[in-house]
Order: structure tokens, then C-alpha cells, then sequence
């Protein structure tokens, strides 16, 4: 018969097991438990981030991540309060990952969560790109980079395809754009937060362009390309937010066309958004059939069927 003995070792419970043959030994983690302490009204500002990022599928790494971020700005102020040195953190972020796989939505997320803890002061989000920033001659680009950067401060200035700022190379003004960027994050990282996004490899060769330019994003987020599973919650998620069932023939055939994506292994597989237009033109082939059957049973005007679905 197994017989627990419990032990103190560094400030953990150990649970040794011991048998007649062997000797079994677990040591439970914090990690393993849920975040019991975020539904204080307290913390009223992080369960209600956690509620939204609950909502997105997947990244699990990611919200652990930003959960760590909200826990390390209020125990920095709770030691300010006690008399104790306060840190300070740079906070801007690199986002990795192939489209449609929330990296927009996750951006608009820490604009309301650093709002919400008075990290920034309005926590808007400012989308920008290539042409947003780079000009056409000489100076043109440091301004146009200067002007978008003075819109995002108290916020987030977010540029997808990040990387096309150095396609050019030595003489292209996207370095001018990314030289004006380095120092804005120096001069005023209090004031607003800058994320680099874009595709995983891309981003990978971008840095390589520019080595100290990585060490200035402290947080790395991988956004991966959802599994057939996963993109079939989505698919009944999306559905579900716009009043439609997915039969059980439609769900099948769907899948079947994820696994077949997923295998093909294309770059150009939008993920989420994919799902969000294949649901979008199922919906418009369904009023479709259902006008030309006449049937306009209560049912009927929310089940998609298989053949409402095409590629």
C-alpha cells in the first residue's frame, strides 16, 4: 500500500509516494493552477482582459505572457507604495505570425489593458504600413514616421509587414523610417508603445538587418496558424455571433477542407480570416438556395447545409 509522507524542501510541498518497488515523486506548480486571484474586484481590470482573451482561440503562450505583464505592473506599484525600488520596463512587442491569426485584435487588447492600469494614456491603436511611413525623397520619410508616431502617442503605433521597411536595402528610406522609429522608442518609450508584425521568417531576416534593433522588444509573441480544430471552433464561433447553425453534414465537409488546407501547408492561408469569408460566402449561398426553394421556415433561416458550402 502506497504511504504519502510529505516533506518541506525550499518552500514547496513535495508528495513522495512510496511502494514496494519504486519510488514516485510530484511537485505541483502554481502554474497549474488557474488565476483564482484575478476574480477579486480588485482586479477587476484584468478579468475582464482575461474574458476577451478567452474569447480568441488558441494562444495560450500569449495570454500567459500578458498575463505576467499586468502582474508585474501591480506588484511594481504595490513596492512604489511600500517605499521599495520601482523598475521600469520597456513595453514594446514583436508580433510573429501569418495572417489572420489575431494579431490586430490581441494589439487592440494591451491598448485597453495599459489604459485600464494608466500604462498609457488613451490606448488607442494606430494601424500603419510601408507607405505610411517611408516617403518619397529625402526627409520626407523621418517626417512622415515623426507624424504618425505624435498620433500614437498615449497609445499604440502598430505596423504590420514591418519587415518591407528593409527590402531596399542601404539606400532605401525604409531605413530612414526604421532609424527615426529607434530613436522615438528611446526619447519617449513612456509614451507610447510601439509592435513590429508581420510574417515569422520575414521578421526573422529583418532584425538580421539591423542587430540592435531586436534587443529593443523585450516581448516576443509567436501567433501560430490554427489546427483544423481549431479553425472549425472558429468557424461555429463566427457562425454563432451571426444567428447560424452549421449541419452536422456542413461541419464534416468543412473539417475535411481544413485538414486538406492544413496539409497543402500554403503560406498564403489566412487562417481566421479565411474561416470568416468561407462563413460569409456559405451565408450568402444559403439565402441564395432558400430564395429559390421559398423556404423561409424559422429553422431553415439559420441552418447552413454542406451545399450552401463551396471553395
Amino acid at each position: 500500500m502506497k504511504q504519502p509522507i510529505r516533506m518541506k524542501e525550499s518552500g514547496q510541498i513535495k508528495v513522495v509516494l512510496h511502494t514496494k518497488n519504486d519510488r514516485m515523486e510530484q511537485q505541483p506548480t502554481r502554474d497549474e493552477k488557474p488565476f483564482e486571484w484575478s476574480n477579486s474586484n480588485e482586479h477587476a481590470v484584468l478579468k475582464s482582459i482575461e474574458n476577451e482573451l478567452d474569447a480568441l482561440i488558441g494562444l495560450d503562450e500569449l495570454k500567459k505572457m500578458i498575463r505576467e505583464i499586468y502582474a508585474w505592473i501591480y506588484i511594481n506599484r504595490k513596492r512604489e507604495a511600500s517605499g521599495l525600488k520601482s523598475g521600469s520596463q520597456v513595453l514594446h512587442m514583436m508580433f510573429k505570425g501569418n495572417p489572420g491569426t489575431g494579431k490586430t485584435t490581441v494589439a487592440r487588447i494591451i491598448g485597453r489593458l495599459f489604459f485600464e492600469m494608466k500604462v498609457l494614456s488613451k490606448g488607442h491603436l494606430i494601424e500603419a504600413e510601408r507607405a505610411d511611413l517611408v516617403g518619397e525623397y529625402i526627409g520626407h520619410t523621418a517626417q512622415k514616421t515623426r507624424d504618425l508616431i505624435k498620433k500614437a502617442m498615449g497609445g499604440i503605433l502598430f505596423i504590420d509587414e514591418a519587415y518591407s521597411l528593409g527590402r531596399g536595402g542601404e539606400k532605401d528610406f525604409g531605413k530612414e523610417a526604421i532609424d527615426t522609429l529607434v530613436k522615438h522608442m528611446e526619447d519617449k518609450q513612456n509614451d507610447f508603445i510601439l509592435i513590429l508584425a508581420g510574417y515569422p521568417r520575414e521578421m526573422d531576416y529583418f532584425f538580421t538587418l539591423n542587430p540592435g534593433l531586436q534587443s529593443r522588444f523585450p516581448f516576443v509573441f509567436q501567433f501560430p496558424d490554427y489546427e483544423p480544430d481549431q479553425l472549425m471552433e472558429i468557424a461555429e464561433k463566427i457562425a454563432a455571433e451571426k444567428q447560424y447553425q452549421l449541419s452536422p453534414e456542413a461541419k464534416i465537409k468543412m473539417r475535411e477542407h481544413f485538414m486538406f488546407i492544413k496539409e497543402k501547408n500554403t503560406s498564403s492561408f489566412s487562417n481566421g480570416r479565411y474561416v470568416r469569408n468561407l462563413i460569409e460566402k456559405a451565408m450568402r449561398s444559403h439565402a441564395v438556395r432558400l430564395l429559390k426553394e421559398s423556404n423561409y421556415h424559422y429553422q431553415e433561416l439559420m441552418l447552413i447545409r454542406s451545399c450552401d458550402i463551396s471553395y
